[in-house]
């Protein structure tokens, strides 16, 4: 599984949310059925697949192997997209375009199940146990956990990323009237604050409020980086890693527009300002995916070196480039185009970029791996499966972008149009099959921990997401 994609859906969900489609309107009998499609679906993901009230990635047919990032206990959800706030942020999306309570109901339940989860340090970690009395569980903050258990939360893959977004807009759609959604979110939101350093960065994960450190510009380090500078404690310390500068953005967005609280904003430009300290200096004038406090590229897991970044550098770009529309101050747009020019360069002849480039030398860096040891290499003929090593270029995009805002232009977003989307809801709702799933067959493209033999079929959280957003999205057309 593409861990970007799972990144990412919980986001597109919330932005559909903020942003209802206003064009066109649909057609009468496509809008019927596709509300009775709609509603087949999420009866059957809610009363059959729903343990606890949560989610996980993928299901076995049956229902009786379920697997987050690892195969999942029956007492085990995840909170890591696309599994429970993912799932309900969609359920919210159905609820905005039908207002139809049952689907208001659905990520209520979804909602509470994400809260027995939430640690004592405000956040999530990856997933939640029900089962009760397991040591290995951590330390939540409804007493339920093991006290002495991990209260690491975090903002990796999304996971305290989407369930914020999620919790907020649950606590919007009820008028801010149920007690404990409110109160979870606002816990939360409180929380996501005092992990943001003074220089504006935030750590992959916290156990409470982080110390000050020095704000200072990113630079690269006097040591030899493949042998120094390493850290155990990684996740303490500056990231982007996995698009964390769009996924945070994002969330202290939702929390603007749901709270009208100006905190929020501050954190962001915040955010922004340390995205610029951040920027490496010439030759390589991108960002890395983790920072020490002296502000150097430095290690995180074993496998994910001390480097500048294609995949994180273009996540950046397109958050500078937001934080621009929000304030109108050039310091953001500053730094895109010597980066844009950069990562053209850097191309690999596939088009893709690496998501690794060596520190000043900028020769593409991989892994070869033999048993669970790892080795830097230049070659990309023996990479492992698990991990993305290259990253699709969004450069066109990006730059289009630039030159748009450079210009003055501020396009509003196009509307959706029924008739574009008519062709997807037919072949959603023809997808469907007599039970209410949607069915996934694995295929030897997927790279990721979860693995099944080539054609298995099974059910997927993200392809039931990105159908009821698809489906919301038509039936919003009013």
């Amino acid at each position: 599984m593409n861990r970007r994609s799972l990144l990412t859906h919980g986001v597109a969900v919330a932005a559909g949310l903020a942003s209802r489609p206003a064009n066109s309107a649909a057609d009468p009998a496509l809008r019927k059925e596709a509300e009775q499609v709609l509603k087949r679906a999420a009866s059957y993901w809610r009363s059959k697949v729903a343990r606890h009230g949560g989610y996980v990635y993928h299901y076995s047919l049956d229902l009786k192997q379920r697997w987050g990032e690892g195969e999942a206990t029956p007492d085990q959800i995840w909170v890591q997209p696309p599994g429970t706030p993912a799932v309900g942020l969609a359920y919210l999306q159905a609820h905005a375009a039908t207002r139809d309570p049952f689907y208001l109901d659905a990520a209520t339940e979804t909602a509470v199940a994400l809260l027995h989860g939430q640690l004592q340090s405000g956040g999530w970690t990856n997933s939640v146990d029900f089962s009760p009395n397991n040591p290995k569980a951590p330390r939540y903050r409804n007493g339920k956990g093991n006290p002495r258990g991990r209260n690491q939360s975090s903002l990796d893959d999304g996971i305290g990323q989407t369930a914020l977004q999620f919790l907020a807009r649950a606590d919007q759609a009820h008028g801010f009237k149920h007690p404990a959604i409110h109160e979870g979110a606002t816990i939360a939101a409180d929380a996501l604050l005092k992990a943001q350093f003074p220089c504006g960065a935030f750590p992959q994960g916290w156990q409470g409020p982080v110390a000050s450190h020095p704000a200072l510009k990113a630079s690269y380090p006097s040591y030899d980086w493949r042998t120094e500078g390493r850290v155990d404690n990684y996740w303490d310390y500056y990231t982007l890693n996995d698009g964390l500068a769009g996924t945070v953005s994002a969330s202290l967005t939702t929390l603007n527009e749901v709270y009208k609280d100006e905190q929020y904003r501050k954190a962001l430009m915040r955010l922004g300002d340390f995205l610029l300290l951040a920027q490496m200096p010439d030759p390589q004038p991108v960002w890395a995916q983790q920072y020490s406090y002296a502000m150097h590229p430095i290690w995180a897991r074993r496998f994910e070196p001390a480097a500048v970044t294609g995949g994180e550098s273009q996540d950046v770009l397109a958050v500078l480039m937001d934080l621009y529309r929000v304030s109108r101050d050039a310091k953001y747009l500053a730094p895109v185009p010597r980066a844009l020019e950069y990562l053209k360069r850097s191309l690999l002849p596939d088009g893709r970029l690496a998501r690794y480039y060596e520190l000043k030398s900028n020769r593409p860096l991989y892994m070869t791996r033999s048993g669970r040891d790892y080795s830097l290499t230049y070659d990309d003929r023996d990479l492992p499966d698990h991990y993305g090593w290259k990253v699709a270029s969004r450069l066109d995009r990006l730059q289009r972008e630039y030159q748009a805002l450079k210009a003055g232009e501020a396009p509003a977003p196009k509307p959706a149009d029924a008739v574009a989307l008519e062709p997807k809801v037919r072949r959603a709702i023809a997808d469907l099959d007599a039970e209410g799933r949607w069915v996934s067959t694995f295929d030897a493209k997927q790279v990721g921990q979860f693995k099944l033999p080539v054609g298995t079929r099974y059910l997927a959280s993200d392809l039931f997401n990105r159908n009821v957003a698809l489906l919301s999205d038509y039936l919003g057309l009013k």
